[in-house]
């Protein structure tokens, strides 16, 4: 799909705003990472502020903000005096990117363990409710989206900050990994193994935790990979 065909069409839900309320970074962005995971922006794409701008009724000042916030977490390449490009990783950035959150997510959970609060459990919980109703919904780029948040929360929840900004700039671009090479969304990042870490965090099991995080990117390595 071109840039100038994105406007064009009505590939994105409206907003559900406050009246009067203008459209936000935090309102753009999930929509426009989802038109993404659903290749709406294909891979190849080059889109410009002023087609987003058009598409999302925003200011280039907004699209813009929410771009740095894509580039940020490698989903999109920006270039000066070039337009905005959706990433393509390779196999071989794929593993690494895999390998970084193995480690990093063991240390995360290990953490989370340890000092998660009854409130934390519930978002979780209510995150993974919405990620498995896009699933059976087939709202494929939201429960992409929604499955890497779960990963992100964690890592909040897990109160360390530089663990929590690293895996910001991991977890997206998986997401977007698995849009470009997993076939159905049920596929790539069963919500039954996310609730089974949260019930293994809600019980402080430290080891159990890290057992089924561990197991979890390693199902998700062995899909990913097998399509490069």
């Amino acid at each position: 799909m071109t840039a100038h065909a994105l406007h064009r069409e009505p590939f994105l839900p409206a907003l559900r705003l406050v009246a009067g309320k203008k459209p936000t970074v935090d309102d753009i962005y999930p929509r426009l990472f989802d038109a993404i995971l659903e290749q709406r922006i294909a891979p190849a794409s080059r889109f410009t502020e002023e087609s987003l701008g058009e598409t999302f009724g925003v200011s280039r000042s907004v699209i813009r903000r929410v771009l740095a916030k894509l580039s940020h977490q490698q989903v999109i390449i920006l270039r000066p005096n070039q337009r905005a490009q959706v990433a393509a990783p390779d196999a071989q950035q794929t593993r690494q990117i895999l390998e970084a959150r193995r480690m990093t997510e063991i240390t995360v959970v290990q953490l989370a363990c340890a000092q998660a609060t009854a409130t934390q459990i519930r978002q979780l919980r209510e995150l993974i409710a919405r990620e498995r109703e896009c699933i059976e919904r087939d709202q494929r780029g939201p429960a992409i989206r929604l499955s890497g948040e779960f990963h992100l929360q964690l890592a909040v929840m897990a109160g360390n900050g530089p663990l929590a900004q690293f895996l910001n700039s991991l977890v997206p671009l998986t997401s977007l990994i698995i849009a470009q090479f997993e076939a159905k969304a049920c596929t790539y990042c069963a919500w039954q193994e996310h609730v089974a870490i949260v019930d293994a965090v809600e019980q402080r099991d430290s080891s159990t935790a890290v057992t089924l995080m561990t197991q979890h990117l390693d199902h998700l390595e062995a899909k990913l990979l097998k399509h490069h």
